[in-house]
């Protein structure tokens, strides 16, 4: 049965991940007074609960998305789907558990749409998408995708990513976002690893300080969503069926982005300036993935470091949101000052705990230190 919309120049919204990090942002973004998109209803997809919000215009199910009986019914009604919702990987789950989940899942989603009449689907990509762990400086969305992936996860946003892209019609209007990784209030990734390394005191850096990343603060990341689907929504042929790279920021060293909101929020880094050589934090990163194998009869954990985390922060990989700017008119909402300050005060006020388990919002399970690019419950 289709849920008439109470008001026809608003946007009823469906949100899967809106639990998760990166998608409470979206979630925030979206019932602001300046939300690009109008909304008089969103209905919230996730396992984890939704805390911390009263807007009467939210309605949350608990489920996940590949129950694809309870996504055709959420689509029911839908104008928008935002589908941030992932299981984010570093080996914990078998290739066959992340693919489900991130590939099968999205193609619940694009079904659902079409199902229900779904005018437009947003899509939480990753810029993992492109990772094989070799160096990109300043690649555009032209860059082909590479021939082998470094992990089932990165593997899984390729493929979803193309599912969606493929997925465009006029039927059902897509596009896909890359954000780069994703900082702010409550990052229980980045930032909040970081914390809790200095909480130990002893604060590793990989790498010798010269590679290069980029990183995007989450309110501005919700933002680019929202800009892209009011974008399609009012008839935009410009952005449906593409894929864009969104970040803020300009490339820098990912130890000296984050050591700064670290020892903003009042954690000292000791020793100063510990770096340890990327081949060796490979190796180490080897010797962990090994210890979690051992124990993954017993307790599935993820390890604290692994191979591919160590590539990834020591491989140079820079990017532009200039198409994003072109298309939908992306410009960050927060400047970094503000989105520094802001991480700054939420870290200073909240403590971190030394021992922290992320629920994953899509795949159910307790996840320790999971690397975040979109995020979200991903």
């Amino acid at each position: 049965m289709v849920r008439p919309n109470p008001d026809k120049n608003r946007t009823h919204i469906l949100l899967t991940g809106g639990s998760g990090f990166l998608g409470r942002f979206i979630l925030e973004e979206m019932l602001g007074a300046s939300s690009p998109v109008p909304v008089s209803q969103v209905t919230v997809l996730d396992l984890k609960p939704l805390e911390g919000f009263a807007d009467p215009r939210i309605r949350f199910i608990e489920g996940d998305v590949r129950d694809k009986n309870l996504v055709l019914d959420c689509c029911s009604g839908v104008d928008l789907v935002i589908h941030s919702a992932a299981v984010v990987d570093w080996g914990i789950l078998s290739k066959q558990e992340v693919l489900s989940v991130n590939v099968e899942g999205t193609r619940n989603m694009i079904d659902g749409c079409l199902s229900a009449g779904v005018k437009a689907l947003v899509y939480t990509s990753s810029l993992d998408v492109l990772h094989d762990g070799k160096p990109l400086l300043n690649v555009d969305e032209t860059h082909p995708y590479p021939e082998r992936h470094s992990t089932s996860y990165c593997l899984s946003k390729c493929l979803a990513e193309k599912l969606v892209i493929e997925a465009n019609s006029d039927q059902l209007r897509t596009v896909s976002l890359r954000p780069a990784d994703i900082y702010g209030e409550g990052d229980p990734y980045h930032v909040g690893s970081l914390v809790r390394m200095a909480m130990g005191g002893f604060y590793v850096r990989l790498g010798n300080g010269q590679s290069r990343s980029q990183h995007a603060y989450a309110g501005n990341v919700a933002q680019a969503h929202l800009l892209a689907a009011g974008a399609m929504l009012n008839g935009s042929r410009d952005v449906a069926g593409k894929c864009y790279f969104i970040t803020d920021s300009e490339g820098s060293n990912f130890f000296t982005f984050f050591d700064r909101i670290v020892e903003g929020a009042g954690y000292r880094i000791r020793p100063k300036n510990l770096w340890i050589p990327g081949w060796i934090g490979t190796g180490l990163g080897g010797i962990s993935e090994f210890i979690a194998l051992l124990w993954r009869p017993i307790r599935k954990y993820s390890p604290k470091m692994s191979r591919f985390a160590v590539t990834y922060i020591c491989t140079d990989y820079t990017f532009t949101s200039e198409k994003a700017r072109k298309d939908f008119g992306f410009i960050p909402k927060y400047s970094e000052k503000e989105a520094f300050e802001r991480t700054v005060r939420h870290f200073r006020n909240n403590p971190v705990r030394k021992q922290t388990l992320q629920r994953d919002g899509n795949a159910g399970r307790d996840l320790d230190m999971v690397k975040d690019s979109n995020t979200n419950s991903d």
